[in-house]
């Protein structure tokens, strides 16, 4: 029984899945829309939004904490100068995930996620 288990492991290591997750957003934020599985459309969607919540605070220590989560200097930028702040009134729910397609090879749903 999974009882309060809080997230998906998506079939990885801690380490990977941490990686996965870091990429995903990372694609998300230089292209503001992108097309992944259902699950991780889900798993991301939480982890975009502790990462947009940290971030539209502006200062010095959250831009240290988004970029130790990201590592990637110009998503980094991007994320704390252009999308933040458009959040500013909004307490969550900076994404939309829609499902899109059943994917052929394994027949996986298939979602967008984009930033509103």
């Amino acid at each position: 029984m999974r009882h309060r288990k809080a997230h998906r492991k998506l079939g990885r290591t801690t380490s990977h899945r941490l990686a996965l997750l870091k990429n995903l957003t990372i694609a998300l934020v230089r292209e503001e829309k992108i097309e992944t599985t259902l699950p991780k459309a889900k798993e991301l969607k939480s982890y975009f939004d502790k990462l947009v919540t940290k971030a539209k605070k502006g200062d010095f220590n959250a831009h240290r904490a988004v970029f130790a989560s990201l590592q990637d200097k110009e998503a980094t930028k991007k994320l704390l100068e252009e999308i933040a702040p458009k959040f500013e009134s909004r307490n969550g729910g900076y994404v939309s995930i829609k499902k899109t397609r059943i994917r052929r090879g394994d027949a996986t749903l298939m979602a967008t996620i984009e930033i509103l």
